[in-house]
């Protein structure tokens, strides 16, 4: 291992020894000074966990759609304004579609004992309308033709769904920070496929299948579903998204819930036995149908003498529904949101204008940055395939050219967080290599922070793509991992608790430097090549 080491420390020097000598690239010009004031201002009088405490304990999670979302869009206005930003303001986009909250859930077993179930609503799926007994049933369905199997035979019953899960011991420790070794790997780019790996009409195909399995149970007057927690380790910790559809006019389904993978499996094991189970079910949900529009935060420090250039920082705003979406993207959204904060507490007199988002819809597909990204900057295309409307916005695939307008060449960069609460290690420079030589000289003052790593590697799954997706330079950071995977991510257990106030103020002073120097350079930053569109799929034949 110590041989790969110094190999890797042989080619990084070289790397760096190469980008020195090309004389195209000046002396990357950072203003130490200013960075020094950064760093005090955010680690000796921090508000990040100020922040949190108002966004994840006073209005909690922060679904789309939801009553807690325009109340967090409205508390990141007020707060941004009270900061000293301009033109704060809630940008609509959309139509979106229906609201969703649950206000009540208790679940418990009666029979063949009588215990409390830990369980939480899957969203945009509707409740009990007070309580509700029913006796349990195994069902498997894989596909279309199992439902033959039950047909007549699930009205009024409590349906126990999902695959079997297969569960272990927790051998591994949750929380992890990156390796040497490990942002080395990070480090190294891997070379794109010649096609792409993402089979979409399957994905398509697995869609439409949920949505039919919906519409049977609700036919066969299904009483609700209950789904186990994803995971094979369990341990009390619930992961839960959506069940329903958000849509307008799609329909609803039957009341489902995710609960305790051990306490799913225990009323699986009872059922294997031929035992009656019984449960008692009061879910309260609710829908909203009166605004299908939704909405993103924006706000501005003006810029100076290159004030009609912008350089965009944001974070996604919405969360899902079981926690209070703290490391996911709390976290994101109140590091930018300090970040902010910082610059205009120390009063700097950035040369272009510094603009924040924070987006609504990521969770549901990028959508509050694609519309934004659209109605602003740029978009490819319609496209002709039908199936693929019905396609989440980061899945998609790309129609056809670019077309940009006229703001999309006044946007210097875009820079977000969206991967918890760990420190940043690095960035992700998503194949722009004219950026390594500048953004090197941006990380050596972090370096005792920890921030080592660049990689040319695209990194996905947030709202950099929208950016990235039409020609903007576009940055996600390297972080810790800490919980995120194992314990917080889209779970009940993504709460203010699960929240690192160090590493928080780590990554707000760095974006807030990075975000400060993109705003003074005589030169926005490179740009690379807009990706090509991707070829159409070969349709695949029934079987």
């Amino acid at each position: 291992m110590r041989i790969r080491k110094n190999v890797l420390c042989l080619s990084q020097i070289l790397l760096l020894t190469i980008i020195s000598a090309i004389p195209a690239w000046p002396q990357e010009k950072v203003d130490l000074e200013t960075v020094s004031r950064i760093r005090y201002e955010g680690f000796r009088d921090s508000k990040v966990m100020e922040l949190a405490t108002g966004l994840m304990d006073n209005i909690g999670e922060r679904l789309t759609g939801s009553p807690n979302m325009r109340r967090a869009n409205e508390w990141t206005r007020d707060q941004l304004t009270s900061f000293g930003l301009v033109n704060a303001h809630l940008e609509p986009w959309g139509p979106f579609g229906r609201g969703w909250a649950s206000q009540y859930v208790n679940v418990r077993m009666t029979s063949p004992d009588v215990v409390p179930l830990l369980a939480y609503p899957k969203a945009w799926t509707p409740g009990t309308n007070g309580v509700i007994t029913g006796k349990c049933i195994r069902v498997k369905i894989d596909d279309k033709k199992d439902f033959d199997k039950y047909r007549g035979k699930l009205a009024g019953m409590i349906v126990i769904f999902g695959a079997d899960p297969d569960l272990r011991p927790i051998d591994q420790p949750p929380y992890k920070r990156l390796g040497d070794d490990e942002l080395a790997k990070i480090g190294e780019y891997q070379i794109p496929s010649e096609h792409p790996p993402f089979a979409f009409a399957d994905f398509l195909k697995r869609q439409q299948f949920i949505k039919d399995l919906n519409l049977f149970f609700a036919d066969e007057k299904v009483l609700a579903v209950v789904d186990h927690s994803r995971g094979t380790e369990g341990g009390g910790t619930v992961f839960v998204q959506s069940g329903g559809s958000y849509k307008i006019g799609e329909t609803t389904t039957v009341p489902q819930l995710a609960i305790a993978t051990e306490h799913w499996t225990r009323v699986e094991r009872l059922l294997k036995q031929k035992k009656d189970v019984t449960l008692e079910l009061n879910i309260a949900n609710t829908f909203y149908d009166d605004d299908p529009m939704q909405y993103n935060t924006v706000a501005e420090i003006p810029g100076s003498d290159k004030k009609d250039e912008i350089v965009m920082l944001g974070a996604h705003l919405d969360s899902w529904h079981a926690g209070t979406g703290a490391t996911d993207n709390g976290a994101g959204t109140i590091v930018m949101m300090e970040a902010v904060r910082i610059l205009k507490a120390l009063d700097l007199k950035p040369r272009r204008t510094i603009r924040i988002a924070l987006w609504s819809g990521e969770e549901q597909g990028l959508l509050g940055s694609q519309n934004y990204v659209q109605q602003h900057f740029g978009s490819r295309p319609p496209m002709e395939e039908p199936a693929m409307k019905n396609m989440p916005t980061l899945l998609r695939r790309e129609a056809g050219p670019v077309t940009v307008k006229p703001e999309q060449a006044k946007v210097a960069a875009y820079f977000n967080v969206d991967n918890g609460t760990g420190k940043i290690r690095g960035v992700y420079m998503q194949e722009n290599a004219a950026v390594a030589p500048i953004f090197e000289a941006w990380m050596q003052p972090f370096k005792d922070l920890g921030m080592t790593t660049l990689t040319m590697r695209n990194t996905g799954g947030t709202d950099h793509q929208s950016f990235d997706a039409v020609g903007i330079p576009g940055f996600q950071f390297i972080q810790d991992p800490i919980e995120y995977e194992s314990r917080t991510h889209h779970s009940n257990m993504d709460v203010y608790d699960r929240l690192l106030p160090e590493d928080l103020k780590q990554a707000a002073v760095i974006v807030a430097s990075f975000v400060y120097n993109a705003a003074m350079r005589d030169q926005v930053l490179p740009r690379k090549p807009i990706e090509k569109p991707l070829p159409k799929e070969p349709e695949k034949k029934e079987e």
